[in-house]
């Protein structure tokens, strides 16, 4: 017994000497007592005003849209990239970047108060059932979808569910007799993030991605396979519009075009602490000559992409300066649902770049810095680009990068007309055509029947008549108070490649918008040149 005393004794003094130790590091002599076992008395501050205005503010406050303005307020003193993820927007967000959901798989609007069938998603459940464009689904698992005072919302979380479970469709479909029975298990749903893969000659392919999401790695390969089996020795990889998402995608792709042990991209924390990212044997295109589009509007992940590949000297970036963001976020829940994106470290390209624009003068600054660029002429004319002598770096064969605020093309590529002309674009791009194209193809479903989807990129001719329709449309169905009649040859443009995607899908959309693209034209010179070089050569 007195033997295991004589060992007990010494753990306790141990103990407590530890214990010692952590509130003497804790302890300040200028706190309070009851501070002295308070972990953070700043988040003790905020905690008391919420509680203050909880139980003792004399009118009735909705505290949780205060603490949501509070969050915002702290999150806009730091950086533009660190942001609030409210509960009811991380669900969507999350999904975006996973790259799938649980439901049932069809693009929707509610048409004359039905939720009316776009198209169903190929490869979700619904598509599998054999739902159909222009198919109203009037009740699922008896629950009304139809009627004026419907959100989306609500339809949204009628559809969605638990993986494998059942849902009972009813579902009106034009030229059939009564409404129809339509079963289907939820399952996950893919929201693709390659848009489109096709050669754009007998050797150079395309893929476009729109963002860096969980699948996009996988989705990519299957396009970069498809290409090569069809005789792709140079790839167009287009990632114009593309504002990043994950920075581990973006390296996986660097490393399909980059030899073993090449740097892809490094990153700086709070602590001076640097991680390299190297490529790795695996790359399948690493003879092959790669063309990146980018524009100002690529950011993040697609500047990563570009930035390796160029620092390098790996391919050719064509296009306009990118959009400038070398900071990387972590997303870190916030224990109710809601979740903060809150920039955790640097990113440099190889050459020891930063492509960061500056932030010292706020947000509202570094997005107005931003729309400059279409005033100052920067993209119109390179010679606009502002760049500093102390920003240069070099590549390992000797080409001058620069430093700041994006990454400079090799190659520049004015934009296509004005700003104006910039808006209209984005707008004819929106669902807005799209609506406009299913009423289209709702009147008459057959009209395309004998068409497949060459034969349709190839012969069919959007009419002026259905231009004067869209523009009517615009101004009486949805209010749009703007002349279009300038821009009818564009207008025939993107109505064609709405109703294509409703018909055959997004690849062939791209195709049909990228018919008379400046960037593509100047990748097919480029390509044309690179191929007789090497032949000369040979």
């Amino acid at each position: 017994m007195l033997k295991g005393k004589n060992y007990i004794w010494p753990v306790i003094i141990l103990g407590a000497l530890a214990l010692g130790v952590f509130i003497g590091g804790k302890l300040h002599f200028n706190d309070t007592p009851e501070k002295l076992f308070t972990t953070n008395s700043k988040k003790d501050k905020l905690n008391r005003l919420i509680d203050y205005i909880d139980f003792e503010y004399v009118d009735e406050v909705n505290t949780d849209s205060i603490v949501d303005v509070t969050v915002n307020n702290i999150l806009d003193k730091l950086d533009p990239h660190s942001v609030y993820i409210p509960k009811e927007q991380a669900k969507r967000a999350a999904e975006s970047m996973k790259g799938d959901f649980v439901g049932v798989g069809v693009s929707f609007y509610m048409y004359k108060d039905s939720l009316t069938v776009i198209r169903p998603i190929k490869g979700g459940p619904s598509y599998k059932a054999g739902v159909k464009p222009g198919d109203r689904i009037l009740f699922a698992n008896g629950d009304t979808l139809f009627g004026k005072k419907l959100a989306s919302e609500e339809i949204i979380n009628k559809l969605q569910g638990a993986r494998n479970t059942p849902v009972n469709l009813k579902i009106f479909r034009k030229g059939e007799e009564g409404l129809l029975d339509v079963k289907i298990k939820r399952a996950e749903v893919p929201l693709p993030s390659v848009d489109a893969y096709y050669m754009l000659s007998d050797s150079l392919g395309y893929i476009k991605i729109n963002r860096f999401a969980e699948s996009t790695y996988q989705e990519f390969k299957i396009g970069l396979n498809a290409l090569l089996e069809e005789g792709m020795t140079a790839l167009t990889l287009d990632l114009r519009d593309n504002p990043g998402g994950y920075m581990g995608i973006a390296e996986e792709i660097i490393d399909e075009f980059l030899e073993s042990r090449k740097l892809i991209v490094f990153t700086k924390n709070k602590s001076g602490a640097i991680q390299k990212s190297y490529a790795t044997k695996k790359g399948d295109f690493e003879d092959g000559h790669v063309y990146v589009l980018i524009n100002e509007k690529s950011a993040s992940a697609s500047e990563i992409v570009a930035g390796a590949l160029q620092d390098n000297d790996k391919g050719t970036i064509v296009g306009r300066r990118s959009f400038g963001k070398g900071l990387v976020q972590r997303e870190m829940g916030l224990g109710d649902g809601s979740s903060v994106r809150l920039t955790v470290s640097r990113y440099y390209t190889p050459t020891g770049r930063s492509i960061q624009r500056s932030y010292e003068n706020g947000t509202k600054d570094y997005y107005d810095n931003f729309y400059e660029r279409y005033r100052n002429g920067e993209l119109k004319n390179q010679d606009s680009i502002k760049v500093a002598d102390s920003l240069i770096f070099k590549t390992p064969k000797g080409k001058i990068v620069y430093g700041g605020g994006g990454i400079i093309p090799d190659v520049f590529v004015p934009i296509n007309g004005t700003y104006k002309d910039e808006s209209l674009d984005v707008l004819l791009k929106s669902d807005f055509t799209s609506f406009f194209a299913f009423e289209l193809l709702d009147k008459d479903r057959n009209a395309y029947s004998d068409y497949d989807a060459d034969s349709f990129i190839d012969e069919v001719v959007i009419t002026d008549q259905t231009v004067e329709d869209f523009i009517n449309y615009s101004r009486n169905d949805r209010g749009l108070n703007i002349d279009l009649n300038p821009y009818k040859k564009a207008m025939k443009k993107y109505i064609k490649a709405a109703i294509a995607e409703q018909l055959y899908g997004p690849n062939i959309k791209e195709q049909i918008l990228n018919q008379d693209d400046h960037m593509l034209k100047k990748v097919i010179e480029l390509s044309n040149s690179d191929s007789e070089d090497v032949n000369q050569e040979e």
